[in-house]
């Protein structure tokens, strides 16, 4: 079977970025299960897994436009350390959630200078490439239910 639009697919994937650094695999773990077509997984990645078969093993070097997208400047402000919980110790790389204009989000403390917290809502990984080592595990339709629940049911994916 072939990578198609609400299949099941298993994967195997280490990314890097472009100095080579690993960001993330699923290495010695149960391989990563997603219905292709569902936007469950970056742009550029699920373009370059259609068509392939379980056994499968391909490089996808994928831009920004079609990972995390662009870095945007408007998503970095900075706010007054009062917006955050009394008590609670503010340092770079924490991460909160925050209600923006699109709903909630995630963003990192960059920087904190006296009573100033800089803020970042761009994803980790926003304006880099992304590089994949990808092996494909399993291609399967998906069942009805699956289809109904967005998800896939079994080993690799959700339990109910």
């Amino acid at each position: 079977m072939q990578i198609a639009n609400d299949m099941a697919v298993l994967i195997h994937y280490t990314l890097t970025n472009d100095a080579g650094e690993v960001l993330d695999s699923s290495a010695g773990d149960e391989p990563l299960a997603y219905i292709h077509g569902q936007g469950d997984i970056v742009e550029g990645l699920e373009k370059a897994l259609v068509g392939k078969a379980a056994g499968d093993k391909l490089s996808v070097k994928v831009s920004a436009e079609e990972g995390y997208g662009p870095r945007d400047k408007s998503k970095v402000q900075t706010v007054p350390r009062a917006a955050f919980e009394d008590g609670v110790e503010i340092v770079t790389g924490m991460r909160f959630q925050a209600r923006g204009p699109e709903g909630m989000v995630i963003v990192t403390v960059t920087g904190v200078t006296g009573d100033d917290v800089t803020i970042d809502a761009n994803h980790p990984l926003a304006g880099e490439s992304l590089n994949f080592a990808i092996e494909i595990v399993q291609v399967r339709a998906c069942t009805k239910e699956e289809l109904e629940h967005g998800h896939i049911h079994g080993a690799g994916g959700h339990h109910h």
